[in-house]
């Protein structure tokens, strides 16, 4: 596909063909997608998150659909680093966009781990950590709900890939600038928000949960305003990229959060409603630009006007 230059932007060392980007665990490896339109079309995609050892996920029923959005506790299902590298990853090589992998795990080894063995993959653009995880050493609470957990983690990924590290931050906590500022100071390159808000639905006919892990993550137009917010903060207070995420399903969501501070966003639970939504935000920020007569994309990015 042809590179429309007004979109394009070079960002810790990637250059990116367009804002728009496809948020982890709604695009799968790339190739479920194919069957719509050619992924070299978007700016890049996040894959599916990887751990060192193949997880099988939480039992059903793990998706609801909530108003305004849905809940998920997948569980970060996948088959484990090994056959990333031996399936996956020889496949992502012709995708003509840039390949952005999500990485979790139960420990900073787990993190280490897949980040060291990712780092020779040519085919791979940055690595996007994935800092919601429970932190089993330390009773299970989110990497990403503590600056000094936060910080660790960047810190060691840092250490072992020469691949731009994304931070993907939870919501789930006080005060995300917190957050932001401290993964900055431990090397970040980029910063990718907001994860998921941890919510809740129950069946009052059986005055049970819903969902068989009793709690999931909400995503969806719910928490758009939540996440343009956050994106806004953390973009007045980083000197790194911020890259947004949170219930995009037209290009006025996305606008939101250019103009808030974004350099890029991600689109997720949309594609589930709407699989030519990237494409369609695409042509809607272009559209944008004409209307208002810019000239590049960077005419937008934290053009907000404060009274």
């Amino acid at each position: 596909m042809g590179m429309n230059t007004c979109l394009t932007q070079t960002l810790f060392g990637v250059t990116f063909r367009n804002p728009v980007i496809a948020a982890s665990g709604t695009f799968g490896w790339g190739a479920s997608f194919s069957d719509f339109y050619c992924v070299d079309a978007l700016g890049g995609f996040v894959t599916k998150s990887v751990t060192p050892e193949p997880r099988k996920g939480n039992n059903p029923p793990r998706i609801i659909e909530t108003p305004s959005g849905m809940l998920n506790a997948i569980g970060l299902q996948n088959d484990g680093l090994d056959h990333f590298l031996m399936e996956i990853e020889p496949s992502l090589r012709a995708c003509g966009t840039n390949v952005l992998v999500n990485v979790a795990g139960r420990t900073i080894d787990d993190y280490t781990i897949v980040a060291e063995h990712l780092s020779d993959c040519s085919s791979i653009s940055a690595l996007e950590i994935n800092i919601s995880c429970p932190n089993v050493r330390e009773g299970g609470i989110a990497f990403g709900s503590n600056t000094h957990a936060a910080a660790d983690v960047t810190r060691a990924v840092k250490q072992v890939t020469a691949k731009p590290v994304i931070m993907k931050l939870s919501p789930n906590v006080t005060d995300i600038t917190d957050i932001a500022l401290a993964v900055e100071d431990a090397g970040a390159d980029a910063v990718s928000l907001i994860n998921t808000l941890t919510g809740m639905v129950i069946d009052v006919e059986r005055r049970r949960p819903m969902l068989a892990n009793i709690t999931g993550g909400l995503s969806g137009p719910a928490i758009r305003p939540v996440a343009v917010r956050m994106v806004y903060q953390v973009a007045r207070s980083v000197k790194i990229p911020v890259i947004g995420i949170g219930g995009i399903f037209s290009a006025r969501d996305a606008l939101e959060f250019l103009i808030a501070g974004a350099s890029l966003v991600e689109i997720g639970c949309g594609m589930f409603v709407e699989p030519m939504l990237p494409l369609n935000v695409i042509e809607g920020i272009e559209s944008y630009m004409d209307r208002h007569n810019l000239a590049h994309i960077s005419d937008i990015i934290g053009s907000i006007v404060v009274p």
